[in-house]
């Protein structure tokens, strides 16, 4: 093998073990903390008047009415961190999708914690009210009745 060709092959086999070392190295930060969480069952039954909570994706299935609500996305958080005194205790927005699967019917809305926006909407006859937002904002309770 001449010169030339045995340094392409070292190379070439640096370029290989480097990026190995790269996915051994992602994969192990994946696994520790704030790595993505496993998938959620997509779909939860929620009982009239009672809490449900659903992790961001996750849809509620009135077990009462044609009425699905899912959890979309943490629009904004202004609220206070933990260990901290603030003035104002701020406000986590949420972004839901309502639905009627049966009728084909759907809306988006956004609740809010704090009284500066809307904490529930009608929608099909039934009232979803935000009862709270998770610190981190992967997880919401709603009450739906």
């Amino acid at each position: 093998m001449d010169a030339h060709k045995f340094a392409l092959a070292i190379a070439t086999v640096a370029v290989l073990a480097v990026g190995a070392g790269g996915s051994v190295a992602l994969a192990h930060t994946l696994d520790g903390p704030g790595a993505p969480r496993p998938a959620a069952a997509a779909t939860v039954p929620a009982e009239p008047g009672r809490d449900v909570t659903l992790a961001e994706g996750q849809e509620a299935r009135l077990t009462t009415r044609d009425l699905t609500v899912r959890y979309t996305r943490l629009v904004e958080d202004s609220r206070c961190p933990e260990n901290v005194t603030c003035v104002w205790s701020g406000d986590a927005v949420v972004a839901l999708e309502l639905s009627q699967p049966g009728r084909g019917e759907q809306t988006r809305t956004q609740l809010h914690t704090a009284r500066r926006g809307p904490q529930g909407i009608t929608y099909a006859a039934a009232h979803v009210e935000l009862v709270d937002v998770s610190r981190a904002g992967e997880r919401v309770t709603l009450r739906v009745s």
